[in-house]
């Protein structure tokens, strides 16, 4: 069986997964993540954009994990349109499914790597993503103002705060994708960096801790 019939042969557990996290996705969006996951397994036969390459752990570990954290930014944003960075995406996790699923976001997928933003851009294409946009650039370049800057296993809370802060919007969110509570990363924080809610994440068929930190740069 190819790769991509595989993916597709996922769309039941995709779907079921779906209605756990209690997001309501159109036959399009589904789509449009199915026929992501299938860019992906295709990339990576010739580039390593992600080291999971089997269908099922794919749909779990790349999908529903960055599925998960749709429902938090909604009620983070509260209906508005908002820009997002997400930092360091790689194969686009979770910036293409975030561009997937909440269409009046507008999100920049940044990475050092040359080939990982040009999957970016060849998938915001294929899917006819208009908001959204594969940078090839070091973040710390980036001074556009973000609403939400986002990661998933990028850097220590430092790190991932120090790089990005000067693409952090006024009154602008970090978001940050993360395993087991990351409490000794918070204690590290500088005092500038607030960190205002850390929601746990359940991901449906993984069996594993997940969180949403999200911090606010706070002024001295």
């Amino acid at each position: 069986m190819s790769a991509g019939s595989q993916v597709h042969g996922q769309e039941g557990a995709l779907r079921a997964g779906v209605l756990a996290l209690g997001l309501t996705l159109s036959d399009g969006q589904i789509g449009q993540l199915l026929a992501y996951l299938d860019w992906i397994a295709k990339w990576n036969r010739v580039y390593n954009l992600t080291a999971v390459r089997e269908a099922a752990e794919m749909l779990t570990h790349h999908l529903l994990d960055s599925l998960a954290v749709i429902a938090p930014l909604n009620r983070q944003r509260g209906g508005r349109a908002i820009r997002l960075l997400d930092v360091g995406s790689g194969a686009g996790l979770p910036g293409v499914v975030i561009a997937i699923c909440c269409p009046d976001v507008q999100v920049d997928c940044v990475d050092t790597v040359a080939k990982k933003a040009a999957f970016i851009q060849q998938v915001a294409a294929a899917l006819r993503l208009p908001n959204l946009r594969g940078l090839h650039a070091r973040v710390e370049s980036l001074t556009e103002p973000y609403d939400v800057v986002s990661s998933r296993a990028f850097a220590s809370l430092v790190d991932f705060t120090a790089w990005s802060r000067q693409a952090l919007g006024q009154g602008g969110a970090w978001m940050a994708l993360k395993g087991k509570h990351p409490g000794d990363e918070i204690v590290a924080l500088p005092a500038d960096v607030k960190v205002f809610h850390v929601e746990p994440l359940v991901v449906p068929g993984l069996d594993a801790e997940r969180c949403v930190v999200w911090m606010r740069a706070a002024v001295i």
